[in-house]
């Protein structure tokens, strides 16, 4: 090979490892028989792969720029060995062990757990000012006979003797590239390197059982249907004994039958007779507050009086600040109460004449009703302007 092996690779003769991986992952996909079987494309196809098995070894890298041979015998003698993975990595974009590097080692058999979620409802006060509950959840936990090892008390997991602790074992092929090594995941250990002779008969070997445990999670305020609680660490302990993931609790706020709620903010609507819509009044409006078992207990409103101005209408709103749902950063939303001034629907003969007697003195014995007009869009409104000018 007389060329210059970094113009092989189009690279600089400082550039670093990961920029002369780069280019050979590029060009391999270009030039692989896969792609281009053309006896040209496999030609340079061989000289580039050639190329990064000298250049991605810092030793025969070394000695190249030297003025060294750094194939000891030409390409496809036994000093071209390479392994297979960087052709691979150069298609699926892995990483694993590069030419003359080592494996990705044995499988770890302790590992982290999965986190576990559950979902609660809790009623709409609850929500608002928090709450402690008791959740009873199933989930994995350490075993108690091993301690999470796996193996029988008295016993250890010992080192594969078909990988000797590797977690991995080499195929070695020949090919028109030269050697071909590949390593793959120990079948008599799994990948893990060591196994098992004497698995716990409580576990089978997992190192973790499954059981049902009561916790106690605590709802902040403000929470809303949706909003999750983490509880660090209780969730499924993982394999081998490892460490608990998190458990999620979800909550679902119950619909509640006065208030409804927007936000922090609450919504309900108050209906009065149409004589107290006229005349006004005063009613008694329980607050959020009243839900709560202990709330005469702990000195909290439970009721307010809520005054009807005389000649409130129907959809008239009442703003009444801070009496809304507290949030989960502080602060606490409003309450809106609408008006809705009913009608009577049936009137006995003395109430219609009392009506009629009233509807006589304000002169409304006939009312004609007062018709507006629709309200026009920005495009009316802008003609109409230009039109008066």
């Amino acid at each position: 090979m007389s060329q210059d092996l970094y113009e092989l690779l189009g690279v600089a003769r400082d550039a670093d490892a990961d920029t002369i991986k780069k280019a050979y992952r590029k060009l391999a996909r270009q030039l692989h028989p896969d792609v281009n079987p053309d006896e040209e494309s496999q030609e340079r196809f061989k000289q580039v792969t050639a190329a990064y098995e000298v250049l991605s070894d810092p030793q025969k890298r070394a000695s190249y720029d030297r003025g060294g041979d750094p194939f000891g015998g030409g390409f496809g003698g036994q000093g071209a060995g390479f392994s297979f993975t960087d052709i691979m990595d150069a298609f699926f974009g892995g990483s694993g062990a590069g030419a003359g590097g080592g494996g990705r080692g044995p499988r770890p058999r302790v590992r982290r757990g999965q986190d576990a979620l559950i979902r609660i409802e809790v009623d709409l006060a609850e929500a608002a000012f928090g709450v402690s509950r008791e959740l009873k959840v199933d989930t994995a936990v350490r075993c108690s006979t091993c301690g999470g090892e796996g193996a029988a008390p008295g016993s250890h997991p010992v080192p594969c003797e078909t990988c000797r602790g590797a977690g991995e074992v080499a195929h070695v092929q020949r090919s028109f590239l030269g050697e071909i090594r590949t390593l793959r995941p120990c079948a008599a250990c799994r990948g893990y390197g060591s196994v098992i002779p004497d698995p716990c008969r409580e576990c089978a070997g997992d190192g973790r059982v499954r059981s049902r445990r009561t916790l106690t999670v605590k709802i902040p305020a403000g929470v809303d249907t949706g909003t999750r609680v983490q509880l660090s660490e209780q969730g499924e302990v993982g394999p081998g004994g490892g460490p608990a993931g998190d458990l999620y609790v979800e909550i679902q706020v119950a619909p509640h039958p006065t208030f409804s709620r927007h936000g922090n903010d609450l919504h309900c609507t108050v209906s009065v007779p149409m004589t107290a819509g006229a005349l006004g009044t005063t009613i008694q409006m329980p607050t959020l507050e009243a839900d709560l078992p202990d709330a005469e207990d702990a000195g909290l409103e439970t009721a307010f009086e809520l005054p009807i101005p005389a000649g409130t209408q129907s959809g008239h709103e009442v703003v009444l600040r801070g009496k809304g749902v507290p949030g989960l950063r502080g602060g606490r939303g409003d309450l809106i109460v609408a008006i809705a001034v009913e009608t009577p629907t049936r009137l006995d003969p003395r109430q219609e004449e009392l009506l009629r007697e009233l509807a006589a003195i304000r002169g409304e014995e006939q009312p004609t009703g007062d018709v507006r007009p629709a309200h026009k869009s920005v495009f009316g409104r802008l003609r109409d302007a230009f039109t008066a000018h």
